[in-house]
């Protein structure tokens, strides 16, 4: 499975590790929330390296539905059962900020991307209700939602939000300017080194697979902090949903905007063109990592939702993505507690990391070389409110049942599974993940290797899944993503 935007020449070019080297700041993730903050801190005249583990937009950047919209489905709604209005008010300054910093540095360097009206839709009550909802806290926070009944799509509807002059990417053409930039300001890029643990102050020790450097400040832009002080692991959902571009048949086009339903399973929709090809990209249907039968159904639904409505539409390409939401769903950023405000971070954007992302950088940014902004200083001085409170608790209480039944629930028998298969069972008292991908078997220690679940076969995407928190090993072992910051061992050296 790979996304529209991944499919693509890869060009970039690692800059070299140097060991021993020291630097005023190091980023770790090469998506947007590290390539923005990584530019901003380079302009300013600081020696910036950007650790990226695999390549840059491999993970979250590279498999968005890439939406720059302030209309965002019904967070506003969300927010405001927990928040004051100067709370979301300060959440919606920061996507105005991220948002226009993104356009204009497009409209700087030539980068395109479209116009679109963004709209949240409704199909049944419950979500004509969240409508309303949403339009109370959207107009309280200063924009201008309208309530329409057509929305320009090909099914009935019982009502809409439209934002008029929303903006959508390719993201791949932001991070292939951002990367350049960075580099044209003296910073660097390294892909293949993985972060691994930060040690010390005054300079910090920054380890990772390849070797040692330090840094005076160094920043996790990693979707979810790989270091674990704050313990943001146990404050964050993670999420999987799924996402494909459709060819249309002749004579049928793309509604004209930017979607996403009330309701879920959610579905969102928007158009790009490619090579003279004007396709319908579709997404939605989530769930939590590593918590569903088969994550293979939920594409599948996906898919056939999309037959229903745009019939002899054809698949070009299919995809997953995971995301991260906080328990009180505000963004999580800023100085890393124990980091003595040198280790700094962003996460739990909730699916709208392209403005978002923008917003955190430019919040970190400011925090390192001493600026202040409005809005960053409401958010971090929030209250939790006892829903989110509540929701922290129900999700950390549902983890430990996971990972009691993990190591409960193990069958004994190790017999290789089909092609494209994979199984955990008991070997002794050792759980052993295996699986058969192209005629390959491979056994693997089923504990992950952040806090000791049981991993889940992706029969998706063919991947060994961490029902805990989130990490994803490939069929192999190798660490994908997620807080762990090693790869799954063989069997027998877990």
């Amino acid at each position: 499975m790979t996304s529209l935007w991944l499919d693509r020449e890869k060009t970039f070019s690692s800059d070299p590790f140097q060991p021993g080297a020291r630097y005023s700041t190091v980023v770790a993730g090469a998506g947007l929330t590290g390539l923005v903050t990584a530019l901003l801190l380079a302009r300013s005249g600081q020696r910036v390296l950007v650790l990226e583990a695999r390549y840059p937009g491999a993970v979250t950047t590279g498999n968005t539905t890439a939406k720059v919209s302030l209309l965002q489905g019904t967070v506003l709604g969300s927010l405001s059962r927990q928040y004051s209005d100067k709370q979301v008010q300060a959440y919606v300054e920061a996507n105005r900020e991220g948002q226009a910093w993104l356009l204009r540095y497009f409209d700087e360097n030539r980068v395109p991307y479209q116009r679109r009206s963004a709209y949240t839709y409704a199909t049944t009550g419950d979500g004509a209700e969240r409508l309303r909802e949403e339009l109370i806290a959207a107009t309280t926070a200063g924009l201008n939602v309208e309530y329409v009944l057509d929305a320009g799509l090909p099914f009935p509807i019982q009502g809409a939000l439209m934002l008029a002059d929303q903006a959508q990417i390719n993201p791949m053409d932001a991070l292939d300017a951002l990367l350049v930039d960075v580099r044209a300001h003296g910073g660097l890029v390294a892909s293949g080194v993985r972060l691994q643990d930060v040690t010390g102050h005054g300079p910090m020790t920054v380890r990772t697979d390849q070797g040692n450097v330090t840094a005076d400040h160094v920043v996790l832009a990693t979707g979810i902090p790989v270091l674990d002080r704050g313990l943001y692991f146990a404050k964050l959902k993670p999420n999987r949903s799924y996402g494909a571009a459709l060819e249309l048949p002749q004579g049928l086009a793309p509604p004209p905007g930017m979607y996403l339903s009330a309701e879920e399973p959610t579905h969102s929709l928007r158009d790009y063109e490619t090579d003279g090809r004007r396709l319908l990209l579709v997404g939605g249907h989530g769930h939590q990592v590593g918590r569903t039968t088969s994550e293979q159904s939920h594409l599948s639904g996906l898919l056939d939702w999309a037959a229903t409505h745009f019939p002899g539409a054809a698949a070009t390409h299919t995809w997953s993505a995971q995301d991260y939401q906080a328990t009180n769903l505000m963004p999580f950023f800023g100085k890393l507690p124990r980091g003595r405000g040198k280790i700094l971070f962003g996460t739990g954007y909730n699916k709208w990391g392209m403005t978002n992302a923008v917003a955190v950088a430019l919040g970190i940014s400011a925090d390192i070389l001493g600026g202040q902004i409005p809005w960053a200083d409401t958010i971090h001085h929030r209250i939790t409110s006892p829903a989110g409170a509540y929701s922290a608790v129900t999700l950390n209480a549902k983890v430990a049942a996971t990972l009691a039944a993990g190591w409960v629930k193990l069958a004994s028998d190790g017999t290789p599974p089909p092609d494209g298969a994979g199984k955990v069972y008991r070997d002794g008292a050792r759980p052993v993940a295996v699986s058969t991908v192209e005629g390959t078997t491979c056994r693997l220690s089923a504990v992950c290797t952040h806090l000791g679940g049981i991993v889940r076969w992706n029969d998706s995407e063919q991947t060994w899944d961490c029902p805990l928190h989130g990490s994803r090993f490939s069929n192999d072992g190798q660490l994908l993503e997620g807080p762990a910051t090693k790869n799954l061992p063989p069997a027998g050296k877990g």
